[in-house]
């Protein structure tokens, strides 16, 4: 909380208290190495966090994995050499594993949602992108890491995370969808990640046996002679089966047809990757794709703060406002839906000690009989 400002400090003050001989000390380093590198994807944090996940202790491994998954928030497939995709599988055969323990486990479906959290379109930020302090993120990623003494705490990780969104509005509070941001960097680079697909058993299918035509030609007479009831009983035996191998002459026919139709069908060139490409209003852009995030001045909607970065709500003049607008209007949430369930039934509460001291009254009256 104090080196929030300079998170790059935290990972080596804290580099020898991941070799502590105190696992609650290995769990609190593990702790703030995330806390302060939460969604930076940072590969030396990672490097340092490793060792952790096999740690002889079971909250210790607890804290590595909430660790990790707070470095790779918002991160995409080819993070720290596309080891984000390794650790995403570590945690499903966590969470599956009967043999882990308990405190292992949760912290493995906690990470699931950490590094997953608000869509994929929040961060964990205890500042504002001015540089204060947020207040409700700190109260919130406090009460979080007090989940050990109550459980419930876990739902104050709400508080501490911050949408990462881009919104560019003008003076009505609309937004016009002609506005544009350009990203100098591949659109792959800060895409959303692919989901993780359940690899399906494949059903090993039986394969019918190939009756050979010499076969087929036994049985026919075996057939005809019993028909015709000659008074041998004695059935001749069945030629032994020969299998005919192809000859030389075929096989090398066979392989040039194969090769012919390989060389037929066209192999797909993969296009070469746009080196930037535009962001369309709304958009979600992380901490990191802020940098390489730039206005186009050229264009109809121009901001007014030139010198920030493309982040949050973003207020525009329009250049052209004799030209008819394509607009697009935010929804405020509903109060009313009909998902929402009904509420419970009125009744009456009395503390414990009441209802207790109530019955004993009750007991201490005499009978009217």
């Amino acid at each position: 909380f104090v080196l929030f400002k300079t998170p790059n400090r935290v990972p080596e003050l804290v580099k020898l208290l991941l070799e502590s001989f105190n696992p609650h000390v290995r769990y609190a380093s593990c702790m703030a190495v995330g806390i302060a590198m939460a969604g930076s994807g940072d590969a030396a944090s990672i490097a340092l966090l490793e060792p952790m996940l096999n740690d002889m202790t079971d909250f210790v491994r607890q804290g590595a994995l909430l660790g990790t998954s707070l470095i790779y928030m918002q991160q995409g497939d080819h993070c720290n050499d596309k080891k984000i995709k390794a650790f995403r599988e570590k945690l499903a055969s966590l969470v599956s594993d009967k043999h882990q323990t308990t405190l292992t486990k949760m912290g493995a479906i906690m990470s699931t949602g950490i590094i997953d959290a608000g869509g994929r379109n929040c961060s964990f930020d205890l500042g504002s992108k001015n540089g204060f302090t947020k207040m409700t993120s700190a109260v919130g990623a406090a009460l979080w890491l007090q989940h050990w003494y109550w459980f419930p705490m876990m739902h104050m990780f709400s508080l501490a995370i911050t949408p990462t969104y881009t919104i560019g509005l003008n003076k009505d509070f609309k937004y016009p969808k002609g506005f544009e941001i350009q990203c100098n960097s591949k659109p792959s680079a800060f895409a959303y990640p692919k989901r993780l697909e359940e690899k399906k058993e494949e059903k090993k299918k039986r394969v019918e046996t190939v009756a050979l035509s010499t076969t087929a030609k036994n049985k026919a007479r075996l057939a005809r002679r019993k028909a015709k009831g000659d008074g041998d009983e004695k059935m001749e035996e069945e030629k032994p089966e020969v299998k005919e191998e192809p000859t030389k002459d075929e096989t090398m026919a066979g392989d040039e047809t194969i090769v012919a139709e390989e060389e037929k069908k066209p192999k797909k060139k993969r296009e070469p990757e746009p080196l930037f490409h535009s962001l369309s209003n709304p958009c979600r852009i992380t901490k990191a794709q802020a940098e390489f995030c730039e206005f186009v001045l050229e264009q109809r909607y121009r901001p007014i703060r030139v010198e920030e970065k493309p982040c949050g709500v973003i207020l525009l003049t329009d250049s052209t406002p004799e030209e008819e607008e394509e607009l697009g209007t935010v929804k405020p949430p509903s109060i009313e839906s009909d998902d929402e369930a009904d509420p419970p039934a009125a009744f009456e509460w009395a503390p414990p000690e009441e209802v207790s001291s109530a019955n004993q009254i009750d007991e201490a009256k005499p009978s009217e009989e």
